[in-house]
């Protein structure tokens, strides 16, 4: 039996955030592009990750306001959560965005072929069909393949008959768990230990590290670890995760002074972290170079094989959906002739916790570090008007400057909704802004937004409201 072959100019591997949005934009400049994805388009960030987690957080939030009583005096009585009707809203979401971006990459003409992509050589792929084997040959290949979560050895997913989960199983819990221990206060177990807390569960957080979100801004971090307190969300910090019990209906955990502890647990949500999904499609065939654990790449996303480019997850720090999609589209235009490099100026990084944090640049730590002598200053929201109306006065907004010339190289907030002002400091960034640009442009009030002006006119020594 002859296999059948396809061949295109760009072949893109993985239809994520990255992926889709590199073989848009090729499309859209003329190249014939096709993309491979084994599951589902949208990839983890559509399907199981970015946006079903914000979805289930937001959920959450609601639920949280209808049973807290009396709130801003508005009383609700006889609240029901149907948690099954909660996951059809969440999953109609996700139908809605994946079935967009198909939409759009046939709107622009890429091929799409559904199936497990087998690298077998730097032109040449092999793609599982239910008639048989597909191969693609390509002048152009991008690897676009992602991550996946970091799996415990001792506490593999789905030990203790279906207890230990992924994020992607706690994304579809049938039932709230009676009680979740979550392994590992970082973002993606804080965000969603706490939307699980709001939904009804007792849960509790295991973390080796002194603190919660060790790789974030201890200042950023306390009014969070304030709200996991007030929701009652159990932390126990410098505790080390040894296995199930005996029973398998516990988790086992070594205190900071050698003691054992065990946490029944209905669930227990394994979230320490994710890696590139370098294993199990043929990448050690090409022998390209890497960084670690991840493939490396150069200022303009080529490895080290002719023609080979790699994007997003795979690449390696930072994770992030907004990071692989610029890769790709970057990447399309240089291949198609456009001159590109990869040098963003940052890369705001989202907390979706209560409250948000977001990141962006340097720290005044960082920045001193770098080289740098820096003016930094921070506004409490509590002294923000909307902040207040909103009910969410924690928080503040912090920005970093140099002293010589006042040229910002960074920003932090964390507060409600936070999350909304990374685009200004992504912006304000990329375009080389001093605290005189921002401080000098009005903004609307009442807004959160008034906090990041607020805080330039602070570190220029004349703040209006505080």
């Amino acid at each position: 039996m002859t296999m059948a072959t396809l061949t295109t100019h760009l072949l893109v591997i993985g239809g994520g955030p990255g992926g889709y949005v590199a073989a848009i934009r090729a499309a859209q400049l003329g190249i014939q592009t096709t993309l491979v994805e084994g599951v589902a388009l949208g990839g983890t960030c559509l399907n199981v990750g970015c946006i079903p987690s914000k979805a289930m957080i937001h959920a959450a939030q609601a639920y949280a306001h209808a049973t807290h009583g009396d709130y801003m005096g508005i009383s609700v009585s006889g609240v029901q959560l149907d948690l099954a009707k909660t996951l059809s809203w969440k999953n109609g979401i996700v139908a809605k965005l994946t079935g967009g971006v198909g939409a759009l990459l046939k709107k622009h003409g890429v091929k799409v072929v559904n199936g497990w992509a087998q690298l077998i050589d730097g032109k040449t792929v092999e793609v599982a069909q239910p008639d048989g084997p597909l191969k693609i040959q390509c002048q152009h290949l991008l690897l676009a393949n992602g991550s996946q979560e970091v799996e415990l050895p001792f506490l593999p997913f789905g030990a203790g008959g279906g207890r230990v989960v992924s994020s992607t199983e706690a994304l579809a819990f049938t039932e709230v768990p009676k009680q979740l221990v979550v392994i590992g206060a970082g973002y993606i177990g804080l965000e969603l230990g706490t939307a699980w807390r709001k939904l009804g569960a007792e849960v509790t957080v295991v973390e080796a590290q002194p603190r919660i979100l060790p790789a974030y801004d201890a200042e950023l971090v306390k009014p969070v670890a304030a709200s996991l307190a007030k929701l009652g969300v159990h932390t126990l910090l410098g505790h080390r995760v040894e296995g199930l019990n005996a029973a398998g209906d516990a988790l086992t955990v070594r205190d900071p002074q050698g003691g054992l502890i065990e946490l029944p647990a209905d669930k227990i949500l394994v979230a320490v972290g994710r890696r590139p999904r370098t294993q199990g499609w043929g990448l050690e065939r090409l022998m390209l170079d890497m960084a670690g654990g991840a493939v490396k790449i150069d200022a303009q996303c080529r490895t080290s094989m002719r023609d080979v480019w790699a994007i997003g997850d795979l690449t390696g720090e930072p994770l992030l959906a907004h990071r692989a999609m610029a890769q790709g589209e970057m990447v399309a235009e240089v291949i198609a002739g456009q001159k590109r490099r990869f040098e963003p100026a940052s890369i705001p990084a989202v907390c979706f916790t209560d409250p948000e944090i977001v990141v962006a640049g340097h720290t005044p730590a960082s920045a001193e570090a770098a080289g740098f002598k820096v003016k930094s200053a921070m506004f409490p929201f509590a002294a923000n008007g909307r902040a207040l109306s909103l009910e969410a006065p924690e928080g503040f907004v912090r920005v970093v400057a140099r002293a010589d010339n006042h040229l910002i190289v960074g920003w932090q907030a964390v507060g409600a909704a936070v999350s909304e002002l990374s685009a200004s400091f992504g912006l304000s960034l990329e375009m080389g802004a001093r605290l005189e640009d921002v401080a000098h442009t009005i903004h609307a009030h009442p807004t959160l937004g008034e906090a990041v002006q607020e805080a330039c006119l602070r570190a220029l020594g004349h703040a209006l409201h505080i």
